[in-house]
């Protein structure tokens, strides 16, 4: 019985180790891939491009005030 438990964690430290140094990891990029990428924004709300172009549309289709 002992000898079913260690082989059981043994089992279990070589599958923690090969996932934890394996470089093919889904969805994981490789170290110098994430550095090379531009970081971008993660919703149109944190983006100034989009936020400018709302703003500009915005603009265009208010009723321009003549009174003032």
């Amino acid at each position: 019985m002992q000898y079913l438990l260690v082989a059981i964690g043994a089992l279990a430290v070589a599958v923690l180790l090969w996932r934890m140094y394996t470089a093919e990891r889904v969805g994981v990029p490789p170290a110098d891939e994430r550095k090379r990428r531009p970081a971008r924004p993660v919703a149109p709300d944190d983006d100034p491009e989009f936020l400018r172009k709302l703003a500009e549309q915005t603009r265009k289709n208010l009723p321009e005030d003549k009174d003032k």
